[in-house]
């Protein structure tokens, strides 16, 4: 039994010119060219030469007699030949012939040349004196090509100069094409579905996606149909463009990447041209696939902005957009893939179910994520064997695919800085804190009362932080400078990743932040401008506890935040009056006053606790968690989080930890079993 073997396309096997790749301009035919015409030129130049005299010399030389013939050309022009009296009588020296045909020295020839005046009349004085002339009319078809070809062809290069400038890789008359660049599996994608991590969920859809190109008839058998388009939605950095990377690598599919920009010129026509242009191009291909990156450029809801008449191209591209992925000439085997970052401003037609039929989530990933990720990212380096990659991705909550990648090339920078062969905790921890607060600034001068100011200020932070319930743990406190205007910091890390929160836990983030100017306040009987960050997230944590989150007493279970609204809306789609606007200042100043105090109390009693830290920072300038844990003693919630590390002492802190917590727990099981003996012993008596 003979096998059918499986039909190739060749069309996808077919290398593919790049459209943005400049095609070369060749410079050697316009030299050829050109050589040919100096020949041309010096070929038909006369073999003889003759000497340049004035006009007034050559009427002498006529009314001498010493003028044999001449020729008038064009009425202006004369060329003539010298008489032999004009030789005897010694006004001239007789001329020596020369044998070369190109010499054209004066003394090889007795002809000479001059310009008579354009209408001047002297026919009767040559009439008079015998001398033989001939007049002609003639046209320089030579010169007359090089004075019209010249200019236009320096227009025509200084245009095409222009529009290469404009639009590299791109032809005048080729402006309508569009910019997509196809990929080949075999030969120029290098990622693959592997490469991405900590994105389960956007990889099983993705993965459909590319099934069903390859294999439609398990879908087409229960009557399902090909989806027009997927959607990418996600915080930038999250790995949008990464998974569509890996879709170009997995698919055995022509794959058409492009952005969204690519479709936005000065010409009007040309975005909707390009549009048309590229459809044609992939239907031609299909199944295939159309990457658009960053779609919300040329996709945002249609309508604003038309008095200005600024975005008519823009939509008239969103248009042709539109009518190409879900109009009469709608194609099977065509998908649209897009990310955006911004899907709040994206026009409703685009999505729509037919065009966009899925909507893929990816967000910031979680715990379980982050250490996937870094899993990825750390093959390259060479780690040391105390690196734990489940304490990284807890130190790290909220990162990004990209702010993770980035977090192990500065790992590996500073462990190359020191000359390490291998990459240590110590570095992570590092580059961790020059990730989150920037730039250690250990030369920057600083006064001694400032120095105090900043040690105190830090201080209240990491005694509030630590002491409060619902806070997450310190974890590192510093007066070392860093970042652009950041004099010291005070890092905390959450215990787990958390969505939502109570209004209990949102008061004592606030009271964390309000620690450093109390302590301040204490302390000096004074504040500096050194709380302005601090105030402005506490301002803005008030704010939306009273106007979104319906926390407060004054205004009750509202939420005035319109999340479909614009946000230079400028005021036009408020929701409410003065007297409510009123009431929102008040609620958010009774937050940040109830919680004053409870600040002002905390630190009050721990005044001496307060010094403490202060003192020891002056000394120190950095304290971990451990020294910490030694001035305050255990948490009032008697959590923490597991593998908190020091990045200079590796794993040991660790392990100690570890083991102080297994200590108490099993002297604390001891307790409990022991007063449970002691129970039994008296309901026995």
């Amino acid at each position: 039994m003979n096998k059918k073997k499986p039909t190739e396309k060749k069309s996808f096997k077919k290398k593919e010119k790049d459209p943005k790749k400049p095609s070369k301009f060749p410079l050697w035919p316009y030299f050829v060219l050109f050589m040919v015409l100096i020949g041309f030129n010096f070929y038909f130049l006369p073999a003889e030469s003759s000497e340049r005299i004035k006009y007034s010399e050559f009427l002498n030389y006529v009314q001498e007699g010493y003028v044999d013939e001449i020729t008038i050309t064009n009425r202006v022009d004369v060329v003539g030949t010298y008489d032999d009296q004009i030789y005897e009588d010694g006004i001239l020296e007789r001329p020596v012939p020369s044998e070369n045909r190109w010499d054209l020295s004066e003394s090889s020839t007795n002809r000479f040349s001059t310009t008579i005046l354009e209408g001047d009349e002297i026919r009767s004085m040559l009439d008079q004196h015998e001398v033989v002339y001939d007049v002609r009319i003639e046209e320089d078809w030579f010169s007359g090509i090089f004075i019209w070809l010249i200019p236009i062809a320096l227009i025509i290069a200084f245009w095409i100069f222009i529009f290469r400038k404009m639009n590299p890789g791109q032809q005048v008359l080729n402006i309508g094409k569009n910019k997509a660049s196809l990929y080949d599996k075999q030969t120029e994608s290098k990622v693959s579905f592997k490469d991405v991590a900590g994105l389960e969920e956007a990889k099983a859809e993705v993965e459909e996606v590319v099934e069903f190109l390859s294999n439609p008839q398990k879908f087409t058998t229960l009557g399902g149909t090909l989806p027009k388009g997927v959607l990418l939605v996600g915080p930038p950095g999250t790995g949008k463009t990464l998974l569509a990377k890996a879709t170009a690598g997995e698919a055995d599919v022509p794959f058409f990447s492009l952005s969204g920009s690519d479709f936005v010129e000065m010409f009007v026509g040309v975005g909707a041209a390009r549009v048309r242009d590229l459809f044609k191009q992939a239907k031609e291909k299909a199944p295939c696939i159309i990457f658009i990156d960053e779609i919300d450029s040329i996709g945002r809801t249609r309508g604003r902005g038309m008095a200005m008449s600024s975005n008519d191209e823009r939509e008239n591209t969103l248009n042709q957009l539109l009518s190409e992925m879900d109009g009469f000439n709608s194609d099977k085997g065509v998908i649209i893939m897009a990310a955006t970052n911004r899907p709040d401003i994206l026009d409703s037609a685009l999505l729509r179910p037919g065009r966009f039929d899925r909507q893929i989530l990816i967000d910031k990933p979680d715990l379980k994520g982050r250490m996937q990720v870094l899993e990825v990212h750390s093959q390259k380096l060479i780690l040391s064997k105390d690196i734990d990659l489940k304490v990284l991705a807890s130190q790290t909550p909220g990162f990004a695919g990209a702010e993770l990648a980035n977090l192990c090339n500065e790992a590996a920078l500073y462990a190359a800085r020191r000359d390490k062969k291998q990459v240590e905790m110590e570095d992570f921890q590092d580059a961790i804190e020059r990730v989150v607060a920037g730039l250690e600034k250990k030369n920057k001068l600083i006064s001694p009362d400032e120095r105090k100011i900043v040690a105190y200020h830090e201080a209240g932070h990491a005694i509030v932080g630590w002491l409060l319930k619902y806070t997450d743990p310190v974890l590192k406190v510093s007066i070392v400078p860093r970042g652009f205007a950041a004099l010291g910091y005070t890092l905390q890390t959450p215990l787990e990743d958390r969505f939502l929160m109570t209004t209990e836990e949102l008061d004592d983030k606030i009271c964390a932040l309000l620690g450093g100017r109390v302590a301040e306040e204490i302390v000096f009987g004074k504040i500096s401008t050194g709380a302005q960050n601090d105030l402005e997230r506490i301002t803005n944590l008030a704010f939306a506890m009273v106007a979104e989150f319906g926390m407060s007493e004054e205004l009750g279970y509202l939420s005035l935040k319109d999340s479909n609204s614009p946000e230079n809306s400028f005021g036009f789609n408020k929701k409410y009056s003065e007297n409510t606007a009123q009431k929102i200042d008040q609620g958010v100043r009774n937050i940040i006053e109830r919680n004053y105090q409870r600040t002002l109390e905390l630190l009050t009693e721990q005044r001496d606790k307060l010094e403490e830290m202060a003192e020891t920072l002056l000394e120190k300038e950095v304290l971990n968690h451990i020294d910490i844990r030694a001035m305050l003693g255990d948490r009032p919630s008697g959590t923490y989080p597991e593998g908190i590390f020091d990045g200079r002492n590796g794993k040991k802190e660790v392990a100690e930890s570890k083991k102080s917590d297994l200590e108490s727990s099993k002297n604390q099981e001891a307790d409990e079993q022991e007063d449970a003996t002691q129970d039994s012993e008296s309901i026995k008596s």
